[in-house]
């Protein structure tokens, strides 16, 4: 069955721990002649790949349990090895996108970062756990605003908050991988739109099954945007409930309590500006949006795909 063969390539181009789970099931089956049920194998599969292998007809059912559909497909393919390579070719041309799909996993770390980011959310709402995190960071940035104007201060901190954002973009996050995924949609779409054109049903159908396929690399450009985006917010967030403590809870000096603010003139900075938005979040965001955008320039960072 050379459909079966092209879906054990997809999947173990999707992800190469599927040699490892097909190589389980060829074994236990001795080479596809026994049926086989999930706990026969569920210490050596996840349930996730199990139900990929039923999704894809790899395996098929056999009254209550499952047996291989083309045990000759499977060995041929562990006999192969077949590489993480992507085949994205078409009748007019062809394109290979290789892509890595293996160090996209988020660490213990990132999702305690993550779990992190979350618990802080909490001090927008809360008195107590603004005063916890404000006062925290306030024995950091007293000396600062002690010897600097309350509006230059924000200044700073958004420059450094800016900084460390854009450095945590440029190494957390995969640009080349990243492209890579868009590359491989762009020619799903381009093939799918010749075959339209020449009218080939047959195509369309393989070609609606590798963007079943593709839907992975959607979750892992996801992966990959938001893993940088958490660690922002864990070290942004306090800072920033730094600033609405230091505003709401009134521990600004009297002289202090107001800016003049270009197109605004003087205004208090919990006046609104820009619809319900504050002065003081206007303030910030406009310093820390300016300042990453100037550091990427000038450390040519590059923080979005090509």
């Amino acid at each position: 069955m050379a459909r079966t063969a092209d879906k054990i390539e997809s999947l173990i181009a999707e992800d190469s721990a599927m040699a490892d789970a097909l190589a389980v099931l060829y074994d236990r089956t001795d080479g596809g002649d026994d049926s086989i049920a999930w706990t026969d194998v569920n210490d050596d599969l996840t349930s996730g790949q199990w139900g990929r292998l039923i999704e894809k007809d790899v395996l098929e059912s056999d009254g209550d349990e499952f047996r291989l559909s083309d045990p000759e497909a499977v060995e041929s393919a562990l006999d192969d090895e077949p590489t993480t390579t992507v085949s994205t070719s078409g009748e007019s041309g062809s394109t290979d996108t290789d892509i890595d799909t293996g160090d996209s996993s988020w660490s213990t770390w990132d999702k305690l970062a993550g779990v992190g980011a979350v618990a802080l959310f909490a001090g927008y709402s809360l008195k107590s756990v603004r005063d916890i995190v404000g006062g925290a960071v306030d024995i950091v940035l007293a000396p600062i605003d002690a010897v600097l104007p309350f509006y230059v201060v924000v200044l700073l901190v958004a420059l450094l908050t800016g900084l460390f954002t854009t450095l945590l973009q440029a190494n957390l996050m995969d640009m080349e991988k990243m492209s890579k995924y868009q590359q491989r949609m762009k020619d799903i779409q381009k093939k799918r739109k010749e075959a339209q054109e020449r009218g080939d049903d047959e195509a369309l159908d393989k070609i609606r099954e590798e963007q079943m396929d593709a839907m992975g690399d959607q979750m892992g450009m996801f992966k990959e945007q938001f893993r940088p985006m958490v660690w922002t917010m864990f070290f942004t967030i306090p800072v920033f409930l730094w600033i609405y403590w230091m505003v709401l809870d009134g521990h600004i000096t009297g002289g202090e309590s107001s800016i003049v603010a270009p197109l605004v003139g003087e205004v208090t900075w919990r006046s609104k500006v820009v619809g319900p938005m504050q002065m003081w979040i206007v303030w910030y965001f406009l310093c820390s949006m300016s300042f990453s955008q100037l550091l990427r320039k000038s450390l040519n960072i590059q923080t979005t795909p090509t």
